[in-house]
């Protein structure tokens, strides 16, 4: 397959192909065709033929090239499933188009500091847990390592305290990134303002440029209330300390939190059903 990309790659060899998908040529009438000279053509047609596109025989002084369909046929339909499945994971490039549009406006508008002070943003979820499962997936590091980072990306290391001071930290890394080959992609600092367990949790958190320096600061206020079985969450985050550079930061703070929400949704979710699961199980 790649030795057979790689051969298709080349522009004269394309051409080639063009002709001989209309009928075997000879070489001499392939280099006339294609503009090229005979010992050129024929360099390409052997590179074509070791990687099996297609077929030589000889008919007295001549050589007849002819293409291999179930050859090109095999190509396409790789390329073809390469395609379905960039099709069916069209929402990751349709959130990174969404992404970098969103930073090309940004950087427009960050044309001072402070540029994006007070800058209000509001999320809510009904989340089909209990306060206190959502409230664990909130506060707790173990959990939320399994939501709070954006589709690309994932929560390499983090601290979060409970306590009014506590120090909070945020450390990622690329989501496919296993063994630190980018190393840490984004770190952000912070400390908690005031907390109600179950019920309300404010904290402040700063996005670090890379020279160490805070992007902006970031205000949060947390709220769960009963819905049912499940539980309302709102999420409220107010800019403010807003620097030149923070322009890519925010840029992904409506797309990073719907998917975090989203993310967080699912986890609480299937948290509920595996505890049900255990709880019957038990029963028995």
């Amino acid at each position: 397959m790649h030795e057979q990309l790689a051969a298709l790659a080349d522009a004269a060899r394309w051409r080639i192909v063009q002709l001989l998908a209309e009928r075997p040529r000879s070489v001499g009438v392939v280099a006339e065709l294609a503009g090229l000279r005979q010992p050129q053509a024929t360099k390409h047609l052997q590179t074509l033929e070791r990687a099996g596109l297609v077929i030589a025989r000889r008919s007295g002084q001549r050589r007849i090239y002819a293409l291999q369909t179930e050859a090109l046929l095999s190509v396409m339909a790789e390329l073809g499933r390469v395609a379905d499945l960039a099709d069916a994971n069209r929402s990751d490039r349709d959130a990174f188009d969404q992404y970098f549009a969103s930073v090309e406006a940004e950087t427009l508008a960050a044309d001072r500091d402070r540029w994006a002070d007070e800058r209000d943003y509001v999320f809510r979820r009904t989340l089909a847990a209990s306060r206190d499962t959502v409230w664990d997936h909130l506060t707790q590091p173990a959990l939320l390592a399994e939501w709070w980072a954006p589709a690309d990306l994932r929560l390499a290391h983090v601290e979060f305290g409970t306590r009014p001071g506590d120090r909070l930290v945020q450390e990622y890394s690329d989501a496919d990134d296993r063994i630190g080959v980018d190393g840490v992609v984004g770190r952000a600092e912070g400390v908690v303002d005031d907390v109600k367990a179950a019920e309300h949790l404010a904290f402040r958190l700063s996005p670090l440029l890379p020279d160490g320096t805070t992007a902006f600061t970031a205000h949060y206020s947390y709220s769960l209330a009963d819905a049912g079985a499940g539980t309302d969450l709102e999420v409220r985050l107010r800019i403010s300390d807003s620097t030149v550079p923070s322009a890519e930061f925010i840029a992904g703070i409506q797309l990073g939190w719907d998917q975090c929400l989203d993310k967080l949704a699912a986890t609480v979710a299937a948290s509920t059903i595996t505890s049900h699961t255990i709880t019957s199980e038990e029963a028995q």
